[in-house]
C-alpha cells in the first residue's frame, strides 16, 4: 500500500482493493504532485470530499464521502463519475466539465440531486462546491468537491411550509366537507412527499377510492402494488369522525421511515382539530338555534290584523346570532310587534336576545307604555342591571280596532319599516333613528305615527334581509321596496315568501315580520 493512503483509516482496505493501474489515473506511484497533494488533503479532512480527476473525471474520495454515497461505495473508487452517478449527470456533468475547462469555481446551495445509493432512486439535496485543482503550470488537472448533504433540512422546511399552509387553510373551515376539501387541496398541491392523498371519513375506503385498503387495521405503512401507502387514523375526539383516516401514496424517492410517519402524524393533527372544532361549534350552534327558535313564538292575530313571521339563520355553519321577532296582544286590545338584532353571533348573543325579548314583553304589556317608553325602559334596564349587550330594534304598536289600528313606532338604530299601501304604493318609514339600545340610558326616544288603512301592510325586518357584501344599503333598500311594490293583493304569508324567494345564501340572520290590516 502506497504511503499516500496511510491516514485513510476506514478506507485502507477499499483503497488497497482497487487496481489503480487499470484505471484512467494509472498506478499510484505515477500520480502527479497535484493529485498526490490533493489526495493527502482530502484524506485528512473530516467533511465529505471527493476528487474528480482528469479528463475522464475519475473519483477518489474520503471516508465521510463514502458514507454519503451509501451503496455506491466501494465500487465507485477509481471509476468515472459519469458511470457512478448517471442519474445525476445531467446536473453535475456540465458543471464539472466547465470547471475542468477553466471556467472557475462553482457553488451550489440546496441543490436537488437524485441518487440511486440505497436500492432506490432517492430524493437528495446538497450544498457543494466544485473547485479546480491546478498543476504547477496553471492548467486544471482535476476538481475537488467539498459537499454537505442537506436533505433532512430541505425536507423539514418543505414539510413545515406545508403544515403551515394546511393549518391556515383549515382555520376558517366550517363544516366536515369544507375541512376535507381544503385539506385535500393543500395536500394535493405539492406531490413531492405525498403523491396521492385521500381522506376516508368512514374509516374504510369509499367506493370511489383510488388507494387500497390496508392489509389489516393496525397497519400504518405497507408496500402495495401502487407503491408505499400509509393509513393513519386521525386523532379526533368527535364521535362521528373518530374512524376517519388519512390515506396517502408516498413518494417513491423517499424512504418510508419513522420520520415520514411522524410527518404524516403532524399532518393528521390540524385536520383532526378542525373536525373537532366543527363538531363542537355545530353542537353549540344547534343549542343556540334551539334556544333561539324556542323564543320565536307563533304570532298572534288580533281582530283584522293578520301577522306572518320568518326566521332564517345565517348560511355560515358556525354563525348563530341574536335576531328576533315578537308579536303579542296588549291589554287595551291592541297589538305590539318588534324586530331586533343583538350584536354578535354566538350563544352569548342568543342568550342576550332572550333577555331583551322577555324584558320588552314585560315593559310593553305590564306598563302599558308607548313604543318610545318601552325602548327607553330597555335602556334603563340594560344600564341599571349592567347587561353587557348592544342591539338595534324597531318596536311598533297597533291601536285597537275601534281606534282605527293606527301604527306608532320607535326605532333604535334599526333598518326602517316599510309600509305597503292598499293601492300598491310603497313607503320607507325613514325617520332619523335613535341610538342603539345599550349605549345610553339618558336620552328620551322619539316616536312616530302613521295611519294603517284597510289593506295596508307593515313590514319589519332585520338587516340580514337587505345588507349584502359589496352592495350599497340604499340599493338594497331599493330592492326591498321594488319587491313589495304592487303586491297589495298578497297576504302576509305570501309577502314573506316573496321577500325571501331567491335568497340562497344568507350572510346574516334574517328576522322578518309582516302585519296586514284586512280590507
Amino acid at each position: 500500500m502506497d504511503a499516500l493512503f496511510r491516514d485513510a483509516d476506514a478506507l485502507l482496505d477499499a483503497y488497497a482493493a482497487v487496481d489503480w493501474a487499470a484505471t484512467p489515473l494509472g498506478a499510484v506511484d505515477g500520480w502527479s504532485p497535484a493529485l498526490r497533494g490533493a489526495v493527502d488533503l482530502m484524506i485528512n479532512t473530516p467533511n465529505p470530499v471527493t476528487l474528480i480527476w482528469g479528463a475522464e473525471l475519475v473519483l477518489v474520495y474520503n471516508a465521510a464521502y463514502a458514507e454519503l454515497i451509501g451503496g455506491k461505495h466501494p465500487a465507485a473508487l477509481g471509476r468515472r463519475c459519469v458511470d457512478v452517478f448517471p442519474e445525476a449527470w445531467d446536473v453535475i456533468g456540465p458543471l464539472l466539465e466547465g470547471v475542468l475547462r477553466g471556467s472557475g469555481r462553482v457553488f451550489m446551495e440546496d441543490s436537488y440531486l437524485p441518487l440511486h445509493r440505497n436500492g432506490f432512486l432517492e430524493e437528495c439535496w446538497f450544498n457543494y462546491a466544485y473547485s479546480p485543482v491546478h498543476a504547477p503550470d496553471g492548467s486544471v488537472e482535476g476538481v475537488i468537491d467539498i459537499c454537505n448533504e442537506v436533505t433532512t433540512e430541505v425536507l423539514a422546511v418543505r414539510r413545515l411550509e406545508l403544515l403551515t399552509r394546511l393549518a391556515n387553510a383549515l382555520a376558517t373551515a366550517e363544516s366536515d366537507d369544507e375541512v376535507v376539501a381544503r385539506a385535500l387541496e393543500v395536500l394535493r398541491a405539492d406531490p413531492a412527499d405525498l403523491v396521492e392523498v385521500e381522506l376516508w371519513m368512514g374509516g374504510t375506503a369509499p367506493p370511489d377510492a383510488a388507494l387500497p385498503q390496508p392489509p389489516d387495521v393496525s397497519t400504518q405503512i405497507a408496500e402495495t402494488d401502487q407503491g408505499n401507502v400509509a393509513w393513519l387514523r386521525l386523532p379526533t375526539h368527535d364521535r362521528v369522525a373518530k374512524q376517519a383516516r388519512l390515506v396517502a401514496r408516498l413518494s417513491a424517492q423517499l424512504r418510508p421511515d419513522g420520520d415520514f410517519l411522524d410527518f404524516l402524524g403532524l399532518i393528521s393533527v390540524p385536520i383532526a382539530q378542525a373536525l373537532d372544532r366543527v363538531a363542537a361549534r355545530a353542537g353549540e350552534r344547534s343549542l343556540s338555534e334551539s334556544l333561539q327558535r324556542s323564543l320565536l313564538t307563533r304570532p298572534d292575530t288580533i281582530g283584522s290584523l293578520a301577522v306572518a313571521v320568518r326566521y332564517l339563520p345565517a348560511s355560515e355553519a358556525m354563525q348563530i346570532g341574536g335576531d328576533w321577532y315578537d308579536s303579542f296582544p296588549l291589554p287595551d286590545g291592541g297589538l305590539c310587534v318588534v324586530v331586533g338584532d343583538v350584536a354578535g353571533h354566538d350563544q352569548r348573543a342568543a342568550a342576550a336576545m332572550a333577555q331583551l325579548r322577555n324584558v320588552t314583553r314585560g315593559l310593553a304589556y305590564a306598563g302599558a307604555a308607548s313604543p318610545a317608553q318601552v325602548l327607553h325602559g330597555l335602556d334603563r334596564v340594560i344600564d341599571g342591571l349592567d347587561v353587557d349587550v348592544v342591539a338595534t330594534a324597531v318596536l311598533a304598536t297597533f291601536a285597537p280596532a275601534e281606534e282605527g289600528h293606527a301604527v306608532r313606532w320607535s326605532n333604535a338604530g334599526h333598518p326602517p319599516p316599510v309600509l305597503l299601501r292598499a293601492d300598491g304604493e310603497v313607503a320607507l318609514l325613514e325617520r332619523r333613528p335613535d341610538v342603539l339600545l345599550g349605549l345610553t340610558a339618558r336620552p328620551e326616544r322619539d316616536e312616530h305615527e302613521v295611519p294603517l288603512e284597510p289593506g295596508d301592510a307593515l313590514v319589519l325586518y332585520s338587516d340580514g334581509l337587505v345588507e349584502r357584501r359589496g352592495v350599497d344599503l340604499e340599493d338594497s333598500l331599493g330592492w326591498l321596496t321594488d319587491r313589495l311594490a304592487g303586491q297589495q293583493h298578497l297576504d302576509p304569508e305570501s309577502l314573506c315568501e316573496r321577500l325571501l324567494d331567491g335568497i340562497t345564501r344568507v350572510e346574516d340572520d334574517i328576522a322578518l315580520l309582516v302585519v296586514r290590516r284586512g280590507a
